[in-house]
């Protein structure tokens, strides 16, 4: 019969056989194409204000608002794992309309990072998260007008304002976040006019209006009432998100950002493609939840999805994966 291999068969060439190469674990791993390192992986990690012993993030399994204290010990422990950098987010006691603690030398972002930076800025890159939604007591990432809509033009003062404070704390990576019109160019001219010409930008330069970033909004008590749909970018658009990513490279970003990552893999490709600096990717808190609820319900084979997940963001060509998984995969690599 056609198509059936007779007894005695012989190819007239030779037989392709992909599985050879995947018969053990040893030769799956000598032809991996995709591998993961330390030194790739960002943990982002909170400090709050006020509190005296760390505070349990009850949508986040296993991630907690850190003090000083525990936060610098927790920053040795990603120096120590080769770890990449760390990237800090503040939660401070009070907040007003301008986000005034966010420049305040004396505030709690700004103390961390001089703390991290003493403790161990020779060791690993020291980032900062550069908005002001954690600061403001309506959750904008932005100035409020008159009628209430975010002001991008006075909000990039506010920009240059923290981004300066946070270069002078020892940040060596500012991680603009707010996605207002111009905010690249507008910090990059303010660091460079005080002398930070060193550095680095990170822009997020597609951060998607997601519905994964409740955990988050809870481990920086956010004050968000409504949403950002206004300037953060549609799901549904992909040519926007390049577009501003072209944007962000030709103002003066040294990498630019793809978030939330693994909803939005086919961007993290695309700007991997068309990008001539190196492309991180933020594995949210919504992703992060999402795999301990299914794993908690016996569902899911935690640890395999987990280092899946970060293979996948790498293969997507993501240089710089931001995870809370980090410390707990550099173990495993």
């Amino acid at each position: 019969m056609p198509g059936v291999a007779k007894a005695g068969w012989q190819p007239s060439g030779p037989v392709i056989r992909p599985r050879r190469l995947r018969q053990s674990a040893p030769i799956r791993r000598l032809v991996a194409e995709t591998r993961l390192h330390p030194a790739e992986l960002v943990l982002p990690v909170f400090v709050r204000e006020g509190i005296t012993a760390p505070v349990p993030i009850a949508a986040m399994p296993g991630v907690v608002q850190h003090t000083l204290e525990s936060l610098v010990e927790e920053a040795v422990r990603a120096a120590d794992a080769g770890l990449g950098g760390l990237m800090l987010f503040g939660v401070p006691a009070s907040k007003d309309a301008t986000g005034s603690g966010a420049d305040d030398p004396a505030g709690i972002l700004n103390v961390a990072l001089r703390a991290v930076a003493d403790a161990v800025g020779d060791r690993l890159v020291v980032m900062a998260d550069l908005c002001l939604d954690e600061f403001t007591d309506h959750g904008h990432c932005g100035v409020l007008d008159a009628a209430g809509r975010v002001d991008n033009d006075a909000t990039l003062e506010r920009y240059a304002e923290m981004g300066l404070a946070q270069a002078r704390s020892g940040a060596h990576v500012l991680g603009l976040s707010g996605m207002m019109d111009g905010q690249v160019g507008f910090l990059r001219g303010a660091l460079d006019a005080h002398g930070f010409t060193d550095t680095v930008i990170l822009a997020y330069s597609a951060k998607y209006s997601s519905g994964l970033y409740g955990p988050f909004r809870e481990a920086v008590q956010s004050s968000l009432v409504g949403d950002r749909a206004t300037y953060q970018q549609d799901p549904a658009n992909a040519t926007e998100s390049l577009r501003e990513l072209e944007l962000d490279i030709a103002e003066g970003a040294d990498i630019v950002m793809v978030k939330p990552a693994t909803p939005h893999l086919d961007i993290v490709a695309a700007a991997a493609v068309m990008s001539d600096v190196p492309v991180a990717a933020y594995q949210i808190s919504g992703e992060y939840s999402q795999i301990e609820a299914a794993a908690a319900q016996g569902w899911i084979d935690r640890e395999r999805v987990m280092m899946e997940s970060l293979v996948n963001i790498r293969r997507a060509g993501a240089h710089i994966i931001l995870t809370y998984y980090a410390l707990e995969a550099a173990a495993l690599l």
